[in-house]
């Protein structure tokens, strides 16, 4: 496959024709200049040494040469290479409750909020590591496939909203086994974690068992917990309102700290509190950096080959052949008959 990786750069193109109607011109008066002054022959008399055809040579020449360096300038690139990169690092997959209980204020500006903050830095703290997104409330799915793309995940991370997931809820069991199921083979040597982070009012499945079947698949379950166990209301967007039950009463929503620490447990992790602090980020940070490095993947992606240099060396050619032509002739150069024969032989 042929491409130009710097296209625009052929617009200067448009001045070849230019030059070439510029030096027609020039020459054209010249002529006109010369019939004006004297006698065609006479002319030609005077100046013996007047070249028609060099002139024309070296503007050629300085016209191919000035294409070929346009064209160097787009860098044609043709062909393909292949490069192989090797990663080490971890994988890990975070499962994130977007719920409408993780829009309370008890840690500023809210829960989710204050989530997608600390994952935002976990993301900046990866070299070679893997992550992934889940995201659940009443239902879960996989926002994120697991990948190496940081900006992908940042970019995903910041479109996050309660309003993703229509069913309500906080079915944390579902969300572990859709992690889980995202990190695609089960058989891997590389260290695997899935950061859970929620508030822990589970309503939905059993958590705790989909944590143990983690933690037999050779991953560790991390649980932060976000929140405080004295609770907060939970605003309604766009409204001064607060979420209600049947009968009117705002609703609380309180941290489960009890929950959050038998899923961690049953998943061989820690729970930590996310609080005002980056205490969390610190403890989660250091957790994943005990977790084994090893090679994730060899990547093997196709590169064009550059094809600029043959262009500027041929047009580099061309400029030091117009240099050492002499717009006259030479008559050192004219006297010499290399094929003449010798009377002698």
């Amino acid at each position: 496959m042929f491409r130009f990786a710097n296209i625009e750069m052929l617009w200067w193109l448009i001045a070849v024709p230019v030059f070439v109607i510029g030096y027609v011109v020039s020459t054209k008066r010249k002529q006109r200049q010369l019939q004006e002054f004297g006698d065609k022959e006479l002319m030609a008399q005077l100046m013996p040494d007047a070249s028609k055809s060099r002139p024309i040579w070296k503007f050629c020449l300085m016209l191919v040469a000035l294409v070929l360096l346009i064209v160097a300038a787009a860098r044609p690139q043709f062909g393909q290479k292949e490069n192989t990169v090797k990663r080490q690092g971890i994988e890990v997959m975070v499962a994130l409750d977007i719920s409408n209980s993780m829009l309370a204020e008890d840690v500023a500006p809210n829960r989710l909020d204050r989530a997608k903050q600390m994952l935002s830095k976990m993301i900046d703290n990866m070299v070679d590591d893997k992550v992934g997104l889940v995201v659940f409330a009443g239902e879960a799915f996989t926002q994120l496939p697991i990948t190496c793309d940081y900006v992908s995940a940042k970019m995903f991370l910041n479109t996050i909203t309660p309003n993703l997931i229509q069913t309500q809820g906080t079915a944390i069991g579902t969300a572990l086994q859709t992690a889980i199921s995202s990190f695609g083979s089960l058989e891997s040597e590389a260290g695997r974690a899935i950061v859970l982070i929620t508030d822990g009012e589970n309503h939905e499945d059993d958590a705790i068992a989909a944590a143990k079947q983690a933690h037999e698949l050779g991953m560790q379950v991390f649980v932060i917990g976000i929140g405080k166990p004295e609770g907060a209301p939970i605003p309604k967007p766009g409204t001064n309102d607060y979420f209600k039950d049947r009968s009117g009463q705002v609703v609380v929503s309180k941290l489960n700290e009890e929950m959050c620490q038998q899923i961690a447990e049953a998943g061989s992790g820690v729970y930590v509190r996310c609080d005002n602090t980056n205490t969390a980020m610190r403890a989660l940070q250091q957790e994943l950096d005990r977790i084994a490095t090893t090679e994730l993947e060899t990547t093997v992606y196709a590169d064009y080959n550059e094809q600029y240099q043959s262009f500027a060396l041929i047009a580099l050619l061309l400029l030091m052949i117009e240099f050492f032509i002499m717009s006259r002739q030479n008559h050192r150069l004219t006297r010499m008959d290399l094929f003449k024969e010798n009377p002698h032989t």
